[in-house]
């Protein structure tokens, strides 16, 4: 969930064993995501802040440590405007994702974002003009199908839909940013783009959370730090790292779980026990996830 290209290789920190068990990690950071949006008590715009400052202090840190140089010329090889618009993405798709998990819980907001395949291939389709295969058609049918599935009513005055909802909305800002990062970002550091993309978002918050900070209790700033620092700054650095030695579509795979590990955590921290028909869409929307990833990844070697 962190805006990441995932097309950067460079010498590998991690052998070939320990990026598969590194791509393993980033999944369960992730995942641990939506634990954080719900016991945090500020309101999303001020976590969303919080996350992408204590991010930048930990890519800025342990980028130095490991010799990560040359901001500037990443301006001159993306354009700043291609930087700028992907960082006001993440920045949409981490506030509404936070939000959907305080309005429709864990489990809703996690497979609302898991939707973002879908929203790929409708703007690679309707804008980029690209050729859909009919297997794809099919998975985004069965992503569709599965979101009817979760759906807690049709009822758009309940919270929980509302929560659905602006679940979708982090998927589909997502999608853009994905878009965005394979398009015009490919080939660019991603170590340096992910922590621009941060940089972004703590200008564009600043002016709507500024007032609102100093009423933030000093253990939501706890775990605001672990959020950044653990499951943004440090779970991107597992990901980049991995990525030096495993395919992409590899790392893509396991990450797909994600959705898996949010709604365990959720029930086992929160006792939200998910209905029958919620896992069933749940299955159906995982799996056209890993279906993707796989068929990708087969036809790679």
């Amino acid at each position: 969930m962190a805006g990441l290209n995932a097309e950067y290789r460079d010498n590998s920190l991690l052998t070939r064993p320990q990026s598969l068990v590194a791509i393993h990690v980033v999944a369960v950071l992730f995942g641990a995501t939506g634990i954080f949006g719900a016991v945090i008590e500020a309101n999303a715009a001020v976590i969303t802040w919080g996350r992408a400052v204590f991010a930048v202090l930990t890519l800025v840190l342990v980028g130095g440590a490991l010799g990560e140089r040359g901001f500037k010329q990443v301006f001159a090889q993306a354009h700043g405007w291609a930087l700028f618009g992907s960082g006001a993405m993440l920045a949409l798709h981490w506030v509404s994702f936070f939000i959907s998990v305080k309005l429709g819980g864990i489990a809703v907001a996690t497979l609302g974002f898991a939707s973002f395949p879908a929203f790929i291939t409708l703007i690679e389709w309707g804008i980029l003009r690209e050729r859909i295969q009919r297997v794809e058609w099919v998975r985004l049918f069965v992503v569709s199908l599965g979101l009817l599935l979760i759906t807690p009513s049709f009822d758009l005055h309940d919270i929980a839909t509302e929560g659905l909802l602006w679940g979708l909305l982090s998927g589909a800002s997502f999608g853009v940013l994905a878009v965005m990062n394979r398009r015009v970002l490919s080939g660019v550091n991603a170590f340096h783009v992910a922590g621009l993309q941060n940089v972004v978002v703590c200008v564009l918050l600043t002016p709507w959370v500024f007032s609102e900070l100093r009423t933030v209790s000093v253990n939501d700033w706890y775990l605001i730090a672990a959020l950044g620092v653990i499951c943004t700054g440090v779970a991107h650095l597992l990901f980049v790292s991995s990525l030096r030695c495993l395919p992409a579509r590899t790392a893509g795979l396991v990450v797909a779980s994600e959705p898996l590990y949010a709604i365990g955590f959720a029930w086992i921290l929160f006792a939200e026990v998910p209905s029958a028909r919620t896992l069933v869409g749940a299955v159906m929307m995982v799996g056209a996830i890993f279906s993707a990833s796989l068929a990708v990844h087969r036809a790679k070697h």
